[in-house]
């Protein structure tokens, strides 16, 4: 199983997702612009959060749906958008070279350049919401983007704390990385004009849904190969950033084990990850940050039980496996 095959139901829609952020970015008048833009769309990503709009909107679809098709479109892509400006504001913090197997921005053009165009791509998304005259939908994804611009600033306040609480470590995933997943799902339900339950259970389900997924992204950080990440591995400890599968670790050692470990993760070196990858592997860490991740697919799936049957429903379903699978099957 992969994205595409999930996807499979909402092919169509999903083409024109990428032919209207072709259409954003091509319609920039000067020629540096283009020019970035163009490389901007050389790595297109999984087009996971468009992918939650349409399928959250067709599977909770009322028989008077409040958006026409072309607005669904276009809240899909400005959410895209949205997640493109994030990354790249998330290469310049974290200095990060590459990217979906690509130079990032950042490498390229330096941070000034990617911070300017960060800014530049939520303009344009906010440009095709308000296109869809919805206070509704601009105040659910206005509110997500709020929470991920708080989730960054915690995240990077909470750097080398190798006593972050369990609970600290989630609401910062929950801002940063969940909250857009929640109002994809949101605005979805939105558009398709369903009743007030359904869009809440499918807010819930995006929520548990993005946790599972940044706890997996967390873990793969650690464990997976170059080739699997598209990125160079370990970039979350070499910037001091603390994630759940270091913290189980951390529980698991003994007082003498864990004051090596912390030093070592202060230290910030190159043996650094492989013992970390050592740890996780021959600890209950890895179980348990693989146990955390299934809770949360699980309390995802659960919000999908008042949905109709549908293909879509199904997709939604299957999307919950797909997050979790990607991380611990991947090759250690």
């Amino acid at each position: 199983m992969n994205f595409q095959e999930i996807y499979q139901p909402i092919q169509e829609e999903l083409r024109d997702v990428e032919d209207t952020i072709l259409e954003s970015l091509h319609q920039a008048k000067n020629a540096s612009i283009l020019k970035v833009n163009r490389f901007l769309l050389r790595s297109s990503g999984k087009r996971l959060r468009p992918a939650l709009v349409i399928l959250s909107a067709k599977a909770s679809v009322n028989h008077k749906p409040q958006l026409p098709r072309g607005q669904l479109i276009n809240i899909a892509s400005a959410i895209e958008l949205i997640h493109m400006a994030s990354l790249i504001h998330d290469d310049v913090i974290d200095h990060s070279p590459r990217r979906h197997h690509q130079a990032t921005v950042n490498s390229r053009w330096g941070e000034a350049a990617s911070i300017a165009l960060g800014d530049y791509l939520h303009a344009l998304a906010f440009k095709l919401i308000a296109g869809c005259s919805s206070a509704d939908i601009l105040a659910c994804i206005s509110a997500a983007t709020q929470a991920m611009c708080e989730g960054e600033l915690i995240q990077v306040l909470e750097r080398d704390n190798l006593s972050l609480l369990k609970e600290r470590y989630l609401l910062i995933i929950k801002k940063k990385t969940a909250s857009l997943f929640a109002a994809s799902c949101e605005a979805g339900a939105l558009a398709s004009n369903s009743a007030k339950s359904l869009q809440h259970s499918l807010k819930g389900y995006g929520l548990n849904l993005g946790i599972a997924f940044q706890i997996v992204d967390d873990y793969m950080d650690l464990v997976a190969p170059e080739e699997a990440l598209g990125k160079q591995p370990g970039q979350d400890i070499a910037v001091g950033e603390v994630t759940l599968p270091v913290l189980s670790l951390l529980k698991t050692m003994g007082k003498d084990e864990r004051r090596r470990m912390e030093t070592l993760l202060k230290s910030k070196t190159h043996g650094c990850l492989s013992e970390l990858k050592e740890g996780l592997a021959n600890s209950k860490a890895q179980s348990y940050t693989k146990g955390i991740s299934l809770t949360y697919v699980n309390a995802a799936k659960e919000r999908l039980q008042g949905l109709p049957c549908s293909a879509y429903r199904n997709s939604l379903f299957k999307l919950g496996d797909l997050v979790l699978s990607r991380g611990f099957a991947a090759k250690k």
